[in-house]
């Protein structure tokens, strides 16, 4: 796996194919494939058919050769994944955090704009746009990085589902900055609304060849401003329209600490 200089996904290849218990690596020419892709770091994997992970004295010694080939230090060699599910999460890390902070940093333009409380719309752009932007659109929905970023959101895997239950200090600063642009909606009412807004820019990037096939091609899904702007507008009227209004005279009941 080629990785940029921020350790996203450029290309996936394989490189070899091995009989049951050998596989040649030939390190010039990994290496020279790096640096036709501009690659900045590699993540070399590999199978143990015996389902002992533990690398052996070849794998070591491949490594050992692969990071001579590319003149870097030892040292920088600072990963060993012990299964196929533990290297897609670590990806799937990198690319989050590029996605959260790219989240982050429009958050604050829309505050910064709006005197320190932007306006419930610009919020929930922020939330959902670049992960819309990053999946659709012809020049990414074939991307590696794209289809990756689908495959590991759909698959079941045990890391990645509990890194997604783990990282959500992101989303409490969205869920703050709504408290404050929506002071008169309730506090339970502003999380469904950051949930339902996540899942639908989450089921649009999922299921975007269904509903092209569904609508006959008149949801335009390379339209990606587009999409952003329905996916806003659907939340926004989730959380101010008529049936909100009639819930504001509702009781809510106080809420219990989570544990």
């Amino acid at each position: 796996m080629f990785l940029d200089r921020k350790n996203v996904l450029i290309k996936h290849e394989r490189q070899q194919r091995g009989t049951i218990d050998h596989t040649p690596v030939y390190p010039r020419e990994v290496v020279k494939r790096a640096l036709e892709l501009n690659a900045s770091a590699l993540i070399l994997v590999h199978n143990h058919p015996s389902g002992d992970p533990t690398p052996s004295k070849a794998d070591i010694q491949a490594t050992r050769d692969i990071v001579a080939a590319a003149d870097v230090n030892l040292a920088a060699v600072n990963y060993h994944f012990g299964s196929k599910d533990e290297l897609i999460a670590e990806l799937f890390v990198t690319r989050s955090i590029a996605t959260n902070r790219e989240r982050l940093n429009e958050l604050k333009l829309a505050e910064q704009a709006g005197g320190g409380r932007a306006d419930v719309d610009a919020i929930l752009r922020a939330l959902v746009g670049p992960t819309l932007r990053g999946c659709l659109g012809p020049d990414r929905e074939r991307s590696t990085a794209a289809r990756f970023m689908i495959r590991a959101s759909i698959e079941s895997v045990p890391p990645i589902r509990r890194i997604k239950n783990r990282e959500i200090d992101h989303l409490r600063k969205f869920a703050a900055a709504m408290r404050r642009s929506l002071p008169a909606v309730s506090e339970v009412d502003l999380y469904w609304g950051l949930h339902f807004a996540l899942a639908m820019a989450h089921q649009t990037i999922r299921d975007s060849e269904r509903l092209t096939k569904l609508s006959e091609g008149i949801c335009d899904l390379n339209d990606v401003g587009g999409v952003i702007e329905r996916v806003v507008a659907v939340s926004v009227m989730a959380l101010t329209g008529p049936a909100m209004e009639s819930r504001k005279s509702e009781t809510v009941p106080a809420r219990a600490p989570y544990r």
